[in-house]
């Protein structure tokens, strides 16, 4: 049985000073962002005794912290609403977030040591995205009888990406640390990044890509009870990520290799027909790949999708090179070209109801796989003032098939990969997770 957690204060937090954006102004969605799951994503990262000790911040703190840090991410603290054009947008009316204030009766160790998804799903707000007025960004503040500190967040994807909620986390910190005055500008103008050509003639089919169309590959997939979907992760140390790359034999990144790696073994685990094709959802930045540049620090959306093909024997007795090579060039498409079409379609279809091809729960991606990467957060920079993160707690995926690759928190230059799968091929894939046959 999970270890209770009992909420102790409610508040809602308005950013100090008030947002420089604000006053009721109201600015559309981009199609970035509607392209983005219509959900809150969760988010939890735990701090034990030993590595935060006295030093621990209080929750006033990092509270004040947060106020401090919502004045320069105003999206956050406003709301959805609904502009001239009925559209929906974003009011930017420093509306505030809500922060919970918690105990749990037990050490952070003993609450981890049994029950962990029980455990884990206390402790971020369950926001409702159907629920009128509802804050776009949630805390929840969970302490331990041993001095342990969890920080759950819940935020709703419209408003930014991962790397973007990685930008905001570690500024919140660096606010905490220095006692507000440390403070990121982050760049927030959204209609810079979504200027359509003079004549927009999207050349992609983009309703069928990335949005739910007749002809959407989510269509062909099947379903499973949420219970048959096996969640769990797998770790690799520094030494098996660097003989990994030794095999690829060429210059290539931690995510391609580890992906490559990985496509091969759930592949191989799902006992698949040779003659099917699977395929790898892969979320690309496109910030440095648009005409001009985003910077990297744009809060907002800016995501889409490579996808990289194969042939089932194919994949399985390719070498990791050619595997590498056929998600790289997959990657490589994703190019300014397909951005710039990207942007037009936006325009062209301002007016529509777009679904985004997210996957509901309960979805079986198999015999394809979608990733997601956080490796280009430095979790180390996570210190709210008495050091970094001792880990990060995933939520339990509802859909079979995804990958997410996490920095190791507890050993330098390890990954995490957390992943869902179905039940009856999750011993066949630990058995084969570390061999490169």
């Amino acid at each position: 049985m999970a270890e209770p957690v009992e909420i102790t204060k409610s508040d809602v937090l308005r950013p100090s000073p008030a947002s420089a954006i604000g006053a009721g102004m109201k600015f559309p969605l981009t199609v970035f962002d509607r392209a983005a799951m219509d959900l809150y994503v969760p988010s939890v990262y735990a701090w034990n005794a030993n590595a935060v000790g006295a030093e621990a911040p209080s929750n006033d703190k990092i509270k004040n912290g947060l106020a401090a840090v919502l004045a320069r991410f105003p999206h956050l603290a406003g709301r959805f609403g609904v502009d001239e054009h009925g559209r929906r947008c974003f009011d930017l009316n420093d509306a505030g977030v809500l922060v919970l204030e918690a105990t749990a009766s037990a050490s952070l160790a003993d609450a981890l040591s049994h029950d962990v998804p029980a455990h884990i799903n206390e402790l971020y707000p369950k926001a409702d995205k159907e629920r009128a007025d509802e804050p776009l960004l949630q805390v929840q503040l969970t302490r331990y009888t041993c001095g342990g500190l969890v920080i759950g967040v819940t935020s709703h994807h419209h408003v930014a990406d991962g790397q973007s909620m990685s930008v905001f986390f570690v500024a919140w910190a660096a606010a905490v640390r220095t006692r507000g005055t440390l403070l990121p500008t982050p760049f927030l103008d959204r209609e810079v990044v979504v200027v359509p050509s003079r004549l927009p003639q999207p050349v992609f089919d983009h309703r069928n890509i990335e949005f739910d169309g007749e002809h959407g590959q989510s269509n062909s997939y099947g379903a499973l009870p949420l219970h048959r979907i096996g969640n769990f992760s797998v770790h690799f140390p520094e030494e098996f990520v660097a003989r990994l790359k030794a095999r690829v034999g060429t210059r290539c990144s931690t995510f391609r290799c580890l992906l490559a790696h990985a496509w091969k073994k759930i592949t191989a685990a799902r006992d698949l027909s040779p003659e099917e094709f699977t395929q790898v959802r892969i979320a690309v930045n496109c910030r440095g790949r648009a005409s001009p540049a985003v910077p990297m620090d744009y809060f907002g959306n800016m995501v889409l999708w490579a996808f990289p093909r194969m042939r089932v024997r194919d994949l399985l007795s390719s070498s990791y090179a050619t595997v590498v090579g056929v998600i790289s060039d997959a990657v490589a498409r994703v190019d300014e070209r397909y951005i710039q079409s990207f942007i037009d379609f936006g325009e062209v279809a301002a007016g529509e109801e777009l679904t985004p091809t997210a996957a509901e729960p309960g979805t079986v991606l198999c015999p394809d796989v979608e990733v997601d990467s956080w490796l280009g957060f430095q979790f180390h920079e996570l210190d709210f003032g008495g050091g970094p993160p001792c880990a990060f707690l995933p939520p339990d995926v509802p859909v079979e098939g995804i990958l997410i690759f996490v920095p190791s928190c507890a050993a330098k230059g390890g990954i995490e990969m957390f992943m869902a799968l179905d039940d009856s091929q999750v011993e066949a894939f630990s058995q084969i997770c570390y061999s490169m046959d």
